[in-house]
């Protein structure tokens, strides 16, 4: 796993996986690391002049507490509530969701350090959850004895508040002093307060940042580096935080010395670290677009010293003395040297730039092929973690480096799924795997990459009936003739005369890759009931590596469109479906992709289920933290850019005298990542128009719309419901 993989990238990941239909149960990628920011910095033109944009009467929507905006959207609830809750199915789906939500013998997934593993853990008498641990020899028997630290059930109580779990950092090697995240809610916004494993208390006058957005990270056990809302206007038009400092034990907030500071168009700037065989090395990432970046290393004394690599990379981490870097942008390091193509994995000695402030030489750790792409890189004590996709489907290597040369061995895993590292360590060569397909139910494997070592530590049962399914790979040809991957789950015996309903699943944004996912929702509500589902590797995503993200970035977004209209042409040419019983469903930017479909290819669907959505795609970059994207998706007040947009935006482009299938539009109010405004502007234009709609907002969860299990139970059960009476009765 990256170490740098930021608030952004993290945080659009989660939201991801909450809007897709997936099954809640899954693991985190690794609660024990702070989302750290996804770099980037390089300082864009300012166009010579600026697009007008359109008056909006429906501004008082975005009025997120309003009290005129809250009664419009209690009174769509309180219609599509009943609307839905009618169905004799509901019930029954709900029951059924909540039933896998808090089922007993899920995976009780965990970060291997220092001898323990840790797990955050959910079910229904801990609605609000459990942070507790268990030694490594009691897990891997598969029987753990877990030892409660956190019970946020109890703190919320005890507090009034509604605490959601966002995560941990711990101090290695020993991991017991760390600051635990918590957000009131759900929201991005948190609080972050130190705990003490050895006592399982909050510190008594430790380190407590009060609500923001922001990051952490252990320079030593008495000294943090803190990226916050300082006051005095330092976090950006983004909405995060331009400067850090470093705050030591003892001394008050206020009293941090500063560090590095940004600028207010800068999308943020975090802290972060890295360990290193001599020990623990001080870093930030200043970025100023979502892709373009500056790193910088943090001298114990002294000014901060830019690392020399280019704007759009990711650091990795440090191994046997090499700093890992991921490219996503060509790369020539030295004028006639040689040449390393965007995707590749490279490194060079951090010593050595330390020492002499200047690249040293760079080594080319393995370079993909056009169908390949590195998707997951993490450290042990011996080895270096490759998880590679190859035609979407998961390879994992390990490399060791010497004599000068990196050198590669597989590792003997399952083929033809989905493998990702839940867990690795640079303390120890101890990792834990989890691989699963459409069909096959989680597995957590324990790996010793030293005495090449593997065995299934934990499998998820069968949580739906999936003998007589089956999964099929292939591939539409695009607008531009492109060659678009689809992955399609369904009956055996399923007619080729169009009647099957079936749900398109797509995203295409934010070099995100979608691979085969084990859904126990989406199996049991949808595939149990005769649906088909598909899962589009739209460009905008990263299945093919960032060539394949970056086809599609900004004015290029059309190509991400045509891809998914190209797969859902090429099911109904093959009569899987027919637009009568095809539905899709997409979640964030994915919300996006949803609008834009709406509204250029309404007669392809009947139902599009529309997630926590971008839609005003002319004032997103206004909205919370939407000017951090305007890396993806372009600058709304550029001519150009600002012209396409206006040309996709789902906000700007429903016509009164042309028919559109329904939408169902769903959303968070307490969302403050993607504004509610999006949805409740799009689903109050369509009531202007007349045009049908359904529209839910959950008052309580976050960027994922659901806070605890019961609202995520009642989520899927209202989506599924409404896409089985639109697209089977």
């Amino acid at each position: 796993m990256r170490l740098v993989q930021g608030f952004l990238v993290l945080a659009l990941a989660a939201g991801i996986a909450a809007c897709q239909p997936a099954a809640p149960n899954k693991k985190a990628k690794d609660p024990e690391k702070t989302m750290t920011d996804k770099n980037t910095k390089t300082t864009p033109a300012l166009p010579k002049k600026t697009l007008t944009l359109p008056p909006d009467s429906r501004l008082w929507l975005e009025d997120v507490q309003g009290e005129k905006a809250l009664a419009w959207v209690e009174s769509h609830n309180k219609t599509t509530l009943a609307t839905l809750e009618a169905d004799p199915r509901y019930q029954t789906l709900k029951d059924e969701a909540l039933g896998i939500l808090n089922a007993t013998d899920k995976i009780a997934y965990g970060v291997h350090r220092g001898g323990y593993v840790y797990n955050f853990w959910q079910d229904s008498d801990h609605v609000h959850g459990l942070w507790r641990r268990t030694a490594l020899a009691d897990y891997v028997t598969g029987a753990p004895v877990w030892d409660v630290l956190l019970d946020l059930d109890d703190l919320s109580k005890t507090e009034g508040k509604n605490w959601v779990y966002k995560g941990v950092d711990c101090l290695s090697p020993d991991y017991t002093k760390c600051m635990i995240t918590l957000s009131d809610g759900g929201k991005d916004a948190a609080v972050r307060r130190e705990f003490d494993v050895a006592s399982k208390t909050f510190v008594s006058g430790g380190f407590v940042i009060p609500e923001a957005k922001g990051g952490t990270a252990w320079e030593d056990e008495d000294t943090l580096l803190v990226a916050t809302d300082w006051g005095d206007d330092t976090m950006t038009s983004s909405g995060y935080p331009f400067v850090v400092k470093r705050w030591q034990r003892g001394t008050p907030l206020d009293a941090a010395q500063e560090l590095i500071r940004g600028d207010h168009s800068d999308v943020g700037v975090w802290p972060f670290d890295m360990e290193t065989d001599d020990g623990r090395v001080m870093f930030a990432v200043e970025a100023n677009t979502f892709y373009d970046s500056n790193y910088w290393w943090l001298p114990a004394a002294g000014d901060p010293v830019r690392l020399p690599i280019p704007a759009k990379t990711s650091l990795n981490g440090v191994f046997q003395g090499q700093l890992v870097i991921s490219l996503e942008e060509d790369w020539t390091p030295k004028p006639g040297g040689p040449r390393f193509e965007k995707g590749a994995l490279v490194s060079f000695s951090l010593a050595d730039f330390m020492a002499s402030k200047t690249l040293p030489p760079v080594s080319l750790i393995v370079a993909p092929d056009a169908r390949s792409a590195i998707d997951g890189v993490d450290i042990t004590r011996s080895g270096l973690i490759v998880t590679m996709l190859k035609n979407v489907s998961s390879v994992v290597s390990v490399y060791t480096y010497d004599d000068g040369k990196w050198q590669a061995r597989q590792l003997d895993l399952p083929a033809n799924g989905a493998i990702s590292i839940s867990s690795a360590d640079r303390h120890s060569d101890v990792i834990f795997a989890n691989i699963e397909s459409f069909l096959q139910p989680d597995s957590l494997w324990y790996i010793n990459i030293a005495d090449n070592t593997a065995k299934t530590m934990y499998a998820l049962p069968a949580r739906f009936d999936s003998a007589d399914l089956t999964v099929e790979q292939h591939e539409a040809t695009s607008k531009d003739g492109t060659k678009v991957p689809y992955f399609l789950v369904h009956k055996k015996d399923m007619p080729l005369d169009g009647s099957t309903p079936t749900l398109l699943y797509g995203y295409g944004g934010f070099q995100v890759s979608l691979t085969p996912s084990y859904s126990a929702t989406l199996g049991k509500l949808w595939l149990e009931n005769g649906g088909a589902y598909v899962l589009a590797n739209i460009r905008g995503g990263g299945e093919f590596g960032p060539k394949w993200h970056q086809a599609g970035l900004k004015t290029k977004r059309q190509v991400i469109y045509d891809d998914f209209i190209a797969v859902a042409e090429d099911l109904i040419a093959s009569k899987v479906t027919s637009p009568r019983h095809l539905g899709i469903r997409g979640g964030s930017n994915g919300g996006l992709l949803m609008g834009v479909m709406y509204t250029q290819r309404p007669d392809l669907w009947n139902a599009v289920l529309c997630q926590v959505p971008l839609l005003d795609m002319l004032r997103y970059n206004q909205l919370l933290a939407g000017a951090s994207w305007m890396g993806e998706y372009g600058d709304p007040t550029d001519p150009v850019e600002g012209a396409f947009l206006r040309s996709i935006s789902p906000y700007h482009n429903v016509h009164a005298d042309r028919d559109y299938p329904q939408i169902f539009l769903m959303t968070s109010t307490k969302d403050d990542r993607v504004h509610p405004g999006h949805a409740r502007k799009f689903a109050k234009l369509l009531e202007d128009e007349g045009k049908d709609f359904l529209y839910y907002e959950n008052t309580a969860g976050g960027h994922s719309a659901a806070a605890n299990l019961q609202e995520t139970a009642r989520r899927e059960a209202l989506g599924y419901t409404w896409l089985l009476e639109k697209l089977k009765d």
